[in-house]
């Protein structure tokens, strides 16, 4: 299903870039000695270097690695790093200006396209495309949907908010129980520039009043909020679902992809690859280490328990062939390392290129932007990043956003050779 592409200032002109060897994303061995043609920020060439052009510029990579723009399709970049008292104190632009430090710090980190599953608001997406921010190309889902007490519902068992929930600008959580609920819910959302509908089919980790072990929305809400959607001109459907269960009510439901999963049996990895359901398996915020001072023993035996299931299951889904794309749930997960990711997936099962296949062209098609992004070829935009580092042989280094020498945004360098950040309002 082909998607809207956020825009984002384009650069003018033409520009070689020659030298470096090319890791185009489609999975293909790398190609040494490459050249890339960019006009007017988009691509015009990619393959061998020609002898014997002049254009407007040619900048040499020679020694360097040369990718496309990587896609984070899970992050929560309204999660800003402070502590949850200090944001609720804050007036709006305070937190607005620490958003926007995070949207910089993503893109900086070699992440061009982000999908935002909960917290923003189009309206970063739309500063953005006026070039009045700097970030990735935006894909929103606004707020998630979940019933009253489940993982998109903030209010504790006393009806007060805990402090996390009132940051300053957030949208309306999305809490839904009946038919009714979900229609108003979905059309609201599309009204105001969703990009995809986010639905909990399980319980979630910290909800004030769930468990993951909960259920979520029932099939037939899942089911409702796809007919909806298909009413509207089509936006792929994500379900956060932490149970064998809740994902088989998504993957019947009609949902595109999967969040998380870290509790798949065999079957319902088989029903994935019938429907075709995508994979998002978020590793880095699973694998994340607690500290052993503040978390209990109890929490840190269930946690340790958790990740033993959830790097199986994603193992055998991955043997299995169920396509996966790259997400970090970052704002859980530390922002601006989000391709700490790639190792990770490598560790279930990936090699080092489809692991970044998985984390640029595989997260392009699930946003259904695979026709404009995600891969170095002709007629797609020139969304790329140079590193030093040998991807095929040291893919973990690229977790260090210091290893990203180089961004470039349809065209536009952000963040050139030397590390400095370019074009910054």
């Amino acid at each position: 299903m082909a998607a809207r592409l956020p825009h984002v200032p384009h650069a003018s002109g033409t520009v070689r870039l020659v030298g470096a060897t090319l890791v185009d994303g489609t999975g293909c061995p790398p190609l040494a000695d490459s050249e890339v043609e960019l006009v007017d920020g988009v691509i015009s060439y990619a393959g061998p270097r020609r002898a014997g052009l002049e254009v407007e510029r040619t900048i040499d990579l020679t020694g360097a690695f040369l990718m496309p723009g990587f896609v984070d399709a899970h992050v929560h970049l309204s999660m800003v790093p402070a502590d949850p008292e200090t944001q609720r104190s804050r007036f709006v632009e305070e937190h607005v200006l620490e958003t926007a430090a995070v949207l910089r710090t993503t893109l900086l980190a070699g992440v061009t396209t982000a999908r935002d599953l909960d917290g923003l608001t189009p309206g970063y997406r739309d500063a953005i495309a006026r070039g009045s921010a700097v970030g990735p190309r935006l894909h929103l889902a606004i707020s998630m949907l979940s019933p009253t007490g489940g993982h998109a519902d903030p209010v504790r068992p006393n009806g007060s908010l805990p402090a996390w929930a009132v940051r300053p600008g957030m949208p309306t959580p999305g809490v839904v129980d009946t038919d009714d609920d979900v229609i108003r819910t979905v059309r609201e959302l599309m009204r105001m520039g969703a990009d995809a509908i986010k639905v909990s089919t399980s319980g979630g980790v910290g909800s004030p009043t769930d468990d993951p072990a909960d259920a979520g929305l029932p099939l037939e809400h899942v089911a409702l909020v796809a007919r909806l959607v298909a009413e509207r001109g089509g936006r792929p459907i994500t379900a956060h679902a932490l149970t064998d269960a809740a994902v088989r009510v998504a993957v019947l439901g009609g949902a595109a992809s999967i969040e998380h999963g870290y509790d798949l049996s065999d079957e319902t990895i088989e029903l994935m690859l019938q429907h075709g359901t995508v994979l998002v398996p978020t590793l880095s915020t699973l694998m994340r280490t607690l500290d052993p001072t503040t978390t209990s023993p109890a929490a840190l035996a269930d946690r340790q328990a958790r990740q033993r299931r959830g790097l199986d299951s994603v193992r055998r889904a991955v043997a299995a062939g169920v396509p996966v794309a790259l997400g970090t749930d970052a704002g859980v997960h530390t922002h601006g390392r989000n391709l700490t990711e790639l190792a990770w997936l490598v560790e279930v099962g990936l090699d080092p290129l489809a692991a970044i296949q998985a984390g640029t062209l595989g997260g392009a098609t699930l946003l259904g932007l695979e026709e404009h992004i995600g891969s170095i070829e002709a007629g797609k935009q020139a969304d790329l990043v140079v590193t030093n580092v040998d991807p095929v042989h040291a893919l973990g280094e690229l977790a260090d956003s210091a290893a990203i020498r180089m961004v470039i945004q349809a065209g536009r360098v952000v963040k050139d050779l030397d590390g400095r950040v370019q074009r910054v309002p």
